[in-house]
């Protein structure tokens, strides 16, 4: 969420916050203007909360967006989304791309030294893309790269890419984060890139080089010198570990953080005094993340879509909306954002209907065979089951007891179990140690979603987190990824939404609105559509302004 230059991998993940198109509203004042107030210098520390730690340091085989936040700062890619959620270069100063879709050349820049001093090189972004390939690198982004018929080298500063067919995101799939060959070759031969130094003590080429990781406290970064851009004004950067948006938001009280995000409650209620609005600024946008409430399908009872369509008509939405991010949301049908260009809102909807989903879970052979207010099976086992969602994310929290209310309503039994973050990935998401769960995906500026739907995905260190298998969908999934003509995906993918509507595999909720806050101390922050944080590297405190050193 947090990051200068947004990567394409990065946009599926839960945290990302942009919207093309949409306005942002700012609101709280600082005593000091805030326009051109102050000149831009070097220095002073940026602390911020991370609610999750990290899962390691190498963001191309991790799949949390605390990772991707870090590594993204450590990282660059070829290419980027500007302030308008175009593309436009980062390593690469230029590119070509071919009239049938297939051939790609870069031109990249000759300025640009990794962080321990090795230039970077086209040999360097051939090494990334044989590593995405390789069977041994635990990655869930490979698909993009197993499409290239052949990667080249031209020279040291030309790469080129054919494809074997025309591939949507070929462009976008090259924001991936570069990797040091000279640091990581031996590592992926041998299948350690996990192991390797650079999963806990990175090297990159970004506009942030690491220095520390305390593990459940803090990450540090500080100001690359010698990045091609110029170097950061902010001096250091501090990630503070704090798993609890409640405590996160006594920290900002005490002005112990600089940026964090808020739940609507803080948003609506809990800020609105002289203090806060002078100690910082808080924005609010439509989000690219929705959250949901997915199954185990795997498990023969939601398998069933009768269950699954009946527990949407016992969910009431707008309850969920108005309760829990107090309407600050959009109802989600789906798994692309309305208003975008691949986005339909034509597809079959479920009303909060107790009736109807008693009837179909009666259909489904789920019925109250003894009287005690729990429906059963034939052979009298009570439809009982546990959600899990993270500890520390309240909103999720709310929606698990608002769902295990209105299904205890139609007959269902639900228990909530609230894991710690990094647990509930490891142990439970990865290993599909689970019968439900709250969650989040974030999704891009292209609806492509292969890696998170498509039937082959369901892999330990893949996103198909639910094991979701449809022929239809697979099929449209691969047809719209294979096409460059906007009219013929649109079509695809409207198809896609329908399917995944009356399919319901998971029960889409709605995409809550971003509203972080930054200190008011903080200058350069220019709300554009692809949020605040594209410019991160052109924030600045002004010198009289400072609170920390940066060394």
């Amino acid at each position: 969420m947090r990051r200068a230059s947004p990567r394409a991998v990065r946009l599926l993940l839960l945290a990302s916050l942009a919207l093309a198109g949409c306005g942002i509203d700012v609101e709280g004042r600082s005593d000091e203007p805030v326009a051109g107030a102050g000149a831009p210098a070097h220095g002073d520390t940026f602390i911020q909360s991370s609610i999750s730690d990290i899962a390691g340091l190498i963001p191309n085989i991790t799949s949390d967006s605390a990772s991707h936040e870090v590594g993204g700062l450590v990282y660059d890619g070829l290419i980027r989304t500007d302030r308008n959620l175009d593309w436009t270069g980062q390593l690469a100063e230029s590119w070509t791309f071919s009239r049938d879709c297939m051939t790609l050349t870069f031109k990249l820049r000759q300025n640009v030294r990794w962080h321990d001093g090795q230039p970077f090189t086209a040999d360097d972004v051939l090494f990334t893309y044989r590593t995405m390939i390789h069977p041994k690198t635990p990655t869930a982004y490979k698909d993009d790269f197993l499409v290239v018929k052949d990667a080249e080298v031209l020279d040291p500063y030309t790469f080129r890419v054919t494809y074997s067919r025309p591939h949507a995101r070929a462009l976008q799939s090259w924001g991936m984060n570069m990797l040091p060959k000279h640091l990581l070759e031996r590592y992926v031969a041998d299948g350690k890139l996990k192991e390797s130094p650079q999963n806990s003590q990175p090297i990159g080429t970004g506009p942030y080089r690491f220095k520390e990781w305390k593990s459940g406290e803090k990450i540090v970064l500080v100001a690359n010198p010698d990045y091609y851009e110029g170097r950061p004004y902010v001096g250091r950067i501090v990630y503070r570990i704090i798993p609890s948006q409640g405590t996160i938001f006594l920290e900002l009280k005490a002005r112990g953080v600089d940026l964090a995000s808020l739940t609507a409650l803080q948003y609506v209620r809990q800020t609105e005094y002289p203090a806060f609005r002078k100690a910082y600024r808080k924005y609010r946008y439509p989000s690219s993340g929705y959250t949901y409430f997915g199954f185990n399908l795997k498990d023969p009872r939601f398998a069933d879509r009768r269950v699954r369509q009946a527990f949407a008509h016992a969910i009431n939405k707008q309850e969920l909306i108005d309760g829990v991010v107090l309407g600050m949301a959009r109802d989600a049908t789906g798994p692309l954002r309305p208003g975008t260009w691949a986005y339909t809102d034509r597809v079959t909807r479920y009303e909060h209907d107790p009736e109807k989903a008693r009837a179909l879970l009666a259909e489904a052979g789920w019925k109250d065979r003894d009287g005690d207010g729990l429906v059963e099976d034939k052979e009298g086992r009570p439809f009982t089951f546990t959600i899990r969602t993270n500890q520390g994310n309240e909103e999720r929290k709310k929606v698990a007891e608002i769902i295990q209310q209105r299904l205890k309503e139609v007959g269902v039994g639900v228990e909530i179990q609230i894991l710690e973050w990094s647990s509930f990935l490891k142990e439970f998401i990865k290993k599909k140690r689970f019968e439900a769960i709250v969650m989040g995906w974030g999704v891009g500026t292209d609806p492509d979603q292969y890696v998170v739907w498509h039937s082959s995905q369901n892999g330990p260190d893949q996103l198909n987190h639910i094991s979701y298998a449809n022929p239809e969908v697979d099929a449209l999934l691969e047809a719209g990824r294979s096409s460059c003509a906007q009219p013929d995906r649109v079509r695809y993918y409207h198809r896609l939404q329908e399917v995944m509507a009356e399919d319901l595999p998971v029960i889409f909720l709605y995409f809550r609105d971003a509203l972080p806050v930054v200190a008011s101390r903080v200058r350069g922050v220019e709300p554009a559509p692809a949020g605040i944080f594209y410019n991160f590297t052109e924030w600045f405190v002004p010198r009289e302004l400072q609170r920390y050193t940066s060394g």
